[in-house]
């Protein structure tokens, strides 16, 4: 194989204005990532691999187990131990009865533990049998260094995630149209399953939705081990970004770090990316020889355009780094894979990977193919000279 390096030379239509090494986010939070959701790039970070308690960051999992579990109809009712939750609660008593959907409401958006327990022994059978679901779709989602012990993120025992995994979770779950609309929706009221005309109102305590231009959401926390905890998402010009903060602090300072925190690194990420194509599909990648052919070399071309968000700075030192094949035997056909090419940053960091593909079919050729070719022929004209006597 060849590994040949080149250095991408990038003509741009829009300015940038800022490095992504100057202005770096103000960030108190212990553990902190701000991811793109489109790829999955992490933009920014502290910590982010430390693991931490969540708090009620937790129930963003509960909510895709729930919404995914295809029980959402499915009445349900509070045992002893959902309606001793502490608060926050929305207050059921033993033997109330709702729709599973409707507990999402109260989870979500003014982060119920009660509902969260209900949901969690109905579709897990126990609350240890729902942890026990969650890890599995933690690991599912790649979200590796998370423990997942309660639905609604009280501590207890080893119950950690970190910056990062929580991500990874939300960046899933946005990914969900029907979390989405419970998550933005800024109030509601649900009704019981017990006939009577008990109901609830809700509100959505999360303050980033009326104080963040394009904010979507994402999920409020706080427990004494956890400290204060939030996951954001907002979206402008077609880039969403996801935030994480563990450990903003305790007290009111850090109940408003939290939302600090969020704004400063949302701020630094939609001043300094833009989304920027960095390989398009078809691009001349060479010949490669090809054995036992009548042309000697077939053409090469990419497989895939890639895009990414990138820095003013990042993109001055974009590298793609290729491999190809020195040669193959024919017969070659076309969209055979004779390589790969990749984008790097300057600090190494992979942004993107396609194919090399054929250009071309190019046949055999060579004394056994020609042979065949002839006995063919032969058997072919003496075959019609047979039919025609």
């Amino acid at each position: 194989m060849r590994r040949i390096i080149l250095i991408l030379i990038i003509l741009f239509c829009f300015p940038f204005n800022v490095l992504a090494s100057e202005n770096q986010p103000e960030v108190y939070a212990q553990g902190a990532v701000l991811m793109e959701y489109e790829t999955g790039r992490v933009l920014w970070q502290k910590n982010m691999n430390e693991e931490l308690p969540m708090a009620s960051t937790t129930k963003i999992m509960t909510a895709i187990l729930a919404l995914e579990s295809g029980k959402l109809d499915d009445v349900t009712e509070a045992s002893a131990k959902a309606a001793a939750a502490p608060k926050v609660h929305m207050g059921l008593s033993k033997g109330e009865k709702h729709r599973l959907y409707d507990l999402l409401y109260p989870l979500m958006l003014m982060s119920a533990n009660d509902s969260a327990v209900v949901i969690a022994e109905h579709i897990g059978g126990s609350v240890e049998g729902f942890a026990d679901m969650m890890n599995s779709k933690a690991r599912e989602i790649g979200a590796v260094h998370t423990e997942f012990v309660t639905p609604n993120g009280l501590d207890k025992d080893n119950h950690h995630s970190t910056a990062y995994d929580m991500a990874l979770i939300s960046r899933y779950a946005l990914g969900n149209d029907e979390f989405v609309k419970i998550i933005n929706t800024p109030s509601i009221t649900i009704p019981l399953k017990n006939g009577d005309e008990k109901s609830y109102s809700l509100y959505n305590k999360n303050r980033l939705l009326n104080e963040y231009d394009g904010a979507i959401g994402v999920k409020t926390g706080f427990t004494g081990k956890a400290g204060n905890c939030f996951v954001g998402a907002a979206k402008r010009d077609g880039m969403e970004l996801i935030t994480v903060v563990l450990a903003s602090g305790w007290g009111s300072a850090g109940k408003e770090r939290k939302w600090s925190d969020t704004k400063a690194m949302l701020n630094y990420g939609f001043d300094n990316f833009k989304k920027v194509k960095i390989m398009d599909a078809g691009m001349d990648m060479g010949k490669v020889q090809v054995l036992y052919s009548k042309e000697g070399f077939v053409n090469t071309k990419t497989a895939g355009e890639g895009y990414a968000y990138l820095s003013d700075e990042e993109i001055k030192g974009l590298k793609t780094v290729y491999d190809l094949k020195e040669s193959v035997e024919a017969p070659v056909n076309i969209n055979d894979v004779l390589g790969k090419a990749e984008v790097y940053t300057a600090q190494g960091e992979k942004l993107f990977e396609t194919d090399i593909v054929a250009c071309e079919n190019i046949k055999r050729h060579d004394f056994d193919s020609c042979l065949k070719k002839v006995i063919n022929l032969w058997l072919n004209i003496d075959f019609k000279f047979i039919l025609k006597q």
